[in-house]
């Protein structure tokens, strides 16, 4: 028998509109964000950013296909992972759907990783994405925009990510079979977690106006919690997230041992 609260129907639609009212509340004030976003200055991008794609050699320019908006997901995978990070990989699996709508309203989109290209197009092979994905192997962009940093940076306190910077972190010895969530994540990347952790998940938002590039938005960590459809759902499903540690893998890999 269930130990959560019960009602009847009368009891429930009035906890229901209680709960409605803050919803809409929220809905408004996500609203106002929103706009806040949009009244952000731009900063002009001078820097000549190379990146490797599907159909060869790009600018930053080249990444907005003709259009005047351009949304990069920092996808985590370095050129040591033999697998793009599981988050990310959740994320990703959304992509898809939603591309042809965003380039179809004037907005560009791609993911963008340290790893050589052919890395990439084997594992977007394996998940069966077909967004564009391009690599920024030998770039400064990644550094530029705060998703990944040096060894040096890590074990010195270097790293400023999220808008703050990070105490040092001296390279952790990795145990065999540990159960710490960082641990598990770069497992499934083949990596350890100092190597992992040196790559970040971000989203940054750019604009082309007169054949200039200015950057317009980042948001990172928890930040990018609105672009994980999983979570959308489990929010709104009975218990919620339901979370102890790392539960989610590569879809690929539900079911396996």
């Amino acid at each position: 028998m269930t130990a959560h609260m019960t009602a009847t129907r009368k009891e429930w639609l009035a906890a229901r509109l209680d709960l409605l009212a803050e919803e809409k509340e929220l809905t408004r004030r996500s609203d106002e964000l929103a706009v806040r976003r949009q009244a952000l200055p731009w900063v002009r991008i001078d820097k000549d950013y190379r990146f490797e794609t599907e159909n060869g050699s790009a600018s930053l320019i080249d990444l907005f296909k003709g259009r005047s908006q351009l949304l990069v997901y920092h996808f985590m995978f370095g050129p040591d992972y033999t697998a793009g990070c599981p988050s990310c990989s959740s994320i990703a699996d959304g992509f898809n759907g939603f591309v042809v709508h965003l380039e179809n309203h004037d907005v560009a989109f791609s993911a963008i990783s340290r790893a050589p290209l052919a890395k990439l197009q084997a594992f977007k092979q394996r998940m069966g994405w077909t967004f564009p994905w391009a690599s920024s192997f030998g770039s400064d962009f990644n550094g530029d925009f705060s998703v990944c940093f040096t060894e040096d940076q890590q074990r010195e306190g270097g790293i400023e990510y999220n808008f703050r910077r990070e105490a040092p972190s001296p390279q952790p010895r990795q145990e065999r079979g540990s159960e710490k969530p960082v641990s598990q994540m770069a497992a499934m990347t083949g990596t350890d977690a100092a190597t992992f952790t040196r790559e970040r998940p971000g989203l940054s938002a750019f604009a082309l106006d007169d054949g200039v590039v200015y950057h317009t938005y980042s948001s990172y960590a928890r930040g990018l919690d609105g672009l994980w459809g999983m979570y959308q759902w489990l929010d709104r499903a009975p218990k919620g997230r339901n979370e102890n540690g790392i539960w989610w893998r590569h879809h690929d890999q539900y079911g396996r041992s």
